[in-house]
Order: C-alpha cells, then structure tokens, then sequence
C-alpha cells in the first residue's frame, strides 16, 4: 500500500517499530534501517540489479527479519520538480514491490543525495573504489535520515 499523506503515517505507523530506506537505481539499490526509537538511519547493504524478483525476495527478507513497519523510497525528482522517466522507473519498482510484501510504501523526494553522500565521502578521503562500494548504501541512510527528521515532527 502506498501511503500518500505523511501526517496519516503519524497515526498508522506503531511505535519502535524500524523503517527501511531505498535508493533505487538502474544498477543497484542501496538499503539503510531505522533504529527502532525511528531516529536514526544507517547504511546497511547494496543490492545489485540484475533482475527484479531476486532483489524483490531481498528486499521482502529485510522487511521480514527486522519487521519493518514502512519503507521509504527515494524519488529522483528534478530540480524544477518535474518527474523524469528515473521517477517513472522507480515509481514501477515501487508498485511491482507492493506485491512482494504487505509493508506500507511512501515516496520521499531525494533531490541531491547522492551528490550530497558523494561530497561528504570526497570530504573523508574516501578513494574513488570504495566511494563505489558504499556510496548506494549511503544515500539510502541519507534519504531514510531525511524522513525522519521530518517524521519527528509529526509525531509531537
């Protein structure tokens, strides 16, 4: 089910329960977890894409194990807030996912995270060849950061 309304998630989403983040690319998805306090984000793994039902079963094994409440989904909007043929793809993935697990969705705008991870790896010296590696991951825990950052407003 994918949640519209963030003020609804308020109400809908129990307490100290995990949240999950994606970043959806063409070529991998990069996973980071909430804490159970939904704080805190942190990288967790990058999925390579190769076909869509193995990183569905993936992604439905996270979810399961963690019993996570929401996931969120990055969505690569513009910068004049237009929707390109990246939102139309992760917008797919997103409702070919709704048939792998009963985890409501909810799409949170991710202009600029990958730039801003890839900044802040630039920053710690990070070499080109593991920027490679953990850079997905890190934008996921970026994207699921910012979400709840906001969330935490709701809630008061």
């Amino acid at each position: 089910m994918l949640l519209q309304n963030p003020n609804e998630i308020a109400h809908q989403i129990p307490k100290y329960t995990r949240f999950l983040g994606l970043d959806v690319g063409d070529k991998t998805v990069g996973v980071a977890l909430s804490d159970t306090t939904q704080m805190i984000a942190s990288p967790v793994k990058t999925i390579k894409r190769v076909k869509f039902t193995p990183v569905a079963e993936e992604i439905k094994s996270i979810v399961n194990e963690h019993a996570i409440s929401l996931v969120i989904i990055g969505l690569p909007i513009n910068m004049d807030g237009t929707e390109g043929t990246r939102c139309q793809s992760t917008r797919q993935f997103a409702q070919n996912l709704e048939g792998f697990i009963d985890t409501p969705l909810y799409f949170w705008d991710e202009r600029l995270s990958t730039i801003a991870v890839t900044r802040a790896l630039l920053a710690a010296d990070m070499s080109r060849a593991k920027r490679k590696t953990v850079v997905d991951k890190m934008a996921a825990s970026y994207i699921l950061q910012g979400f709840l950052d906001y969330f935490s407003t709701l809630k008061n």
